[in-house]
């Protein structure tokens, strides 16, 4: 039986090399590539033809969207909405790249198990953020970190651990996402492998091996909720964060 980490392994399809570094595509740069894909022909397909009374593909990609700058003015308010294209792509994204990991058969990859990816859609995030608190307030922007009206020694102190917070947030953004759909296909392969495994038993494999099918069946619809679930919370806590460097709340 291979181990249930063989299906995180990064494997190169074609090697390639940039001014000495290692821009290989591998098939984590594959999936990527066929998750854009995927949320390229659903937006052309839902917005091709667009009428008064939309069609299904126009009412999903609209319901999508409106889900988005929903979120967007729930907690940033209305001058939230000109960040609706940048929240609304990264969720794409992070919901295309879960859900593919799940096609089974296909050798379906997901990028999100790794933390590398995920790393770099939080830090896109924290530059952003950064990026809109110092334009919009300039050196104000580090009362972000100071609570008025404290005793001023333990306002230090809070401030401290508040500055901390804020750094750390790209590395727990990454973390969350990355943790949930590893632990989730790991879980999913382990029960796999009690299907193979007691299903063996000589003359009665159904009676041993439907118990652990069954499990894996609910699992995997379990997933494709956890899978929808973590995009919504990426998109939200980006929402909350760009809510800091807009509002200093």
């Amino acid at each position: 039986m291979a181990s249930p980490m063989h299906q995180f392994e990064v494997t190169t399809l074609q090697r390639l090399e940039v001014l000495g570094f290692d821009a290989s595509f591998t098939n984590s740069s594959l999936w990527m590539a066929v998750a854009l894909a995927a949320v390229s022909i659903f937006l052309f397909v839902g917005t091709a033809r667009p009428q008064l009374v939309p069609g299904r593909w126009q009412a999903a990609v609209e319901y999508v969207y409106d889900f988005v700058r929903g979120m967007l003015d729930e907690n940033v308010g209305p001058e939230g909405r000109r960040y609706t294209p940048l929240l609304f792509s990264i969720f794409m994204f992070v919901l295309a790249c879960n859900l593919l990991g799940l096609i089974p058969w296909v050798g379906a990859f997901t990028p999100t198990s790794h933390i590398s990816v995920t790393l770099g859609l939080a830090m896109l995030v924290f530059i952003v953020v950064c990026v809109v608190g110092f334009a919009r307030h300039g050196l104000h922007f580090f009362s972000l970190f100071w609570p008025k009206g404290t005793f001023f020694p333990l306002a230090v102190f809070v401030a401290f651990i508040e500055f901390l917070s804020f750094l750390s947030r790209p590395f727990t953004l990454a973390i969350r996402l990355f943790a949930n759909m590893t632990a989730g296909h790991v879980l999913l392969k382990v029960f796999g492998t009690f299907v193979v495994a007691l299903g063996s038993f000589g003359a009665l494999p159904y009676v041993f091996g439907v118990l652990p099918l069954a499990v894996n069946v609910a699992l995997s619809a379990l997933e494709v909720l956890i899978a929808v679930v973590q995009a919504y919370v990426f998109a939200l806590l980006a929402s909350i964060y760009l809510n800091d460097a807009v509002n200093l709340h």
